[in-house]
């Protein structure tokens, strides 16, 4: 990993303890109405023992909210973040969940394993090259007949939600953060054979939905 990636990782590993607050802030009363929109747009519902990857999972909301939702399902989180997983690894009383600590960019997982690996708000802070070869390891390790769904926050209307979010970026990379946000699907599009984009009901989160 190169000496960016690890300042970065330092990085998430203190942010990890206020990255719940943060979130909290800075989604106010849509990340829940965005978890249920993600997990129902999987079209897991009669799937048996479905595979399930989160890619840069964070604090483990998102596949915990798939845990939830489908009681058999077969399910990892996984981070570069140490700090990260360890406060997901917490929240996960039940125990169904495996954690993983690696690079998106070089998933130490098998070809076609998966029914649905998803990115939950953490493609845009990855630097142009890394984004690229995460997007590669998605489409390689999720099965022909599966899906991989991108989360990403449309742009905030109110005043101080979107200061909050381009200090956000600016903290990322302010030319390649603001770039990828002008490519829309482009980027995708170059990777996988299908791409469809929706939106939650509230027009604050996009769903960006590919196949192989």
């Amino acid at each position: 990993m190169s000496e960016l990636r690890t300042g970065r990782r330092r990085y998430y590993n203190i942010f990890s303890h206020f990255y719940d607050l943060f979130i909290k802030l800075h989604s106010r009363n849509y990340g829940e109405e965005t978890r249920n929109f993600l997990a129902d747009s999987s079209q897991l519902q009669d799937k048996i023992q479905p595979r399930i990857l989160d890619i840069c999972c964070g604090t483990g909301s998102v596949v915990l909210t798939f845990a939830e939702r489908f009681p058999d399902v077969m399910a990892i989180g996984y981070d570069f973040s140490r700090g990260m997983l360890l406060k997901a690894y917490k929240k996960d009383v039940s125990h169904k969940i495996v954690f993983m600590e690696g690079d998106a960019a070089a998933l130490a997982l098998a070809n076609d394993s998966f029914d649905v690996v998803c990115c939950s708000h953490a493609l845009y802070e990855l630097k142009g090259s890394v984004r690229k070869y995460a997007l590669l390891e998605m489409k390689r390790v999720v099965k022909p007949d599966g899906s991989v769904l991108i989360v990403e926050h449309e742009v905030p209307r109110r005043l101080l939600i979107r200061f909050l979010f381009y200090i956000r970026m600016l903290l990322m990379g302010p030319t390649d953060s603001r770039e990828f946000l002008k490519q829309g699907l482009y980027p995708f599009r170059k990777i996988f054979s299908e791409v469809d984009l929706s939106h939650t009901k509230s027009g604050k989160t996009k769903l960006i939905k590919c196949r192989k």
